[in-house]
């Protein structure tokens, strides 16, 4: 890590909550711990008359909660939940320390996400629409993508999500909890979809739709069946199998 120490010095640093309380590193010192399973360094606080809407996301892929502070961070958690190739990740993970170079004064910024993939990529995540992007929140986000480029991390400064793919992703959500694909009916609706069909008559060849559509809608969401989501969900929309 001395290419991070030769550009940074000891001017930008991390802090995490660890096992024993507050931790805080210069960068180099900081980037192998697993910030995809610390809790988050701020509380979700939730007040009357606040414009935001705090809450938990019920992540799949950990089995656990995941807190969000907008909707556009539930549904970028919804996204990485989503994700075949994301394995953990945490909300508000650490902050990241620097010295302001015109206010010579310490600044600090929280990532909303940090993700870890299946072959150990690092992604680290911030969610602000276009429209609220400020000089400020400009300036602290450059300064993330540059402590995640030394870090070996990816960066992304992400908006909102395409409308109909978001609206289909929060539906097939809805169907995300593992129980959905516990019925035994699954290799009956996979083999249902072999020859690719629309959603509602193939899902009547199985048994009556009302048992199969939340087998399907989960087999979906886990990438056994595939779709195109670009266009609205319907009970004409074509499902195949994965691969096929």
């Amino acid at each position: 890590m001395e290419e991070i120490r030769e550009h940074t010095g000891s001017s930008w640093e991390l802090s995490w909550l660890g096992e024993r309380g507050a931790v805080r590193r210069p960068l180099g010192d900081a980037v192998d711990v697993g910030y995809e399973s610390v809790p988050p360094v701020r509380e979700f606080v939730s007040y009357r008359g606040q414009r935001h809407f705090p809450g938990l996301y019920y992540a799949a892929t950990m089995d656990a909660h995941v807190g969000f502070e907008s909707w556009l961070e539930r549904d970028h958690a919804m996204l990485l939940d989503f994700d075949p190739q994301v394995v953990g990740f945490a909300s508000q993970p650490f902050w990241l320390w620097w010295r302001d170079e015109t206010s010579r004064r310490e600044r600090s910024h929280a990532p909303d996400f940090f993700a870890r993939t299946a072959d150990g990529t690092a992604l680290v995540i911030d969610c602000r629409p276009v429209e609220r992007r400020d000089v400020r929140s400009a300036e602290s986000f450059s300064v993330m993508g540059r402590a995640c480029e030394l870090a070996g991390w990816a960066y992304r400064l992400v908006g909102e999500l395409e409308p109909t793919r978001a609206a289909n992703l929060r539906w097939l959500a809805g169907y995300r909890h593992r129980r959905h694909g516990e019925t035994g009916m699954v290799p009956a609706v996979v083999a249902a979809f072999t020859v690719p069909g629309p959603l509602l008559a193939q899902a009547a060849t199985v048994s009556d739709p009302i048992e199969v559509l939340p087998v399907v809608f989960h087999l979906l969401w886990t990438g056994q069946l595939t779709t195109d989501l670009s266009r609205p969900l319907s009970d004409r929309s074509l499902i195949s199998e994965a691969g096929r």
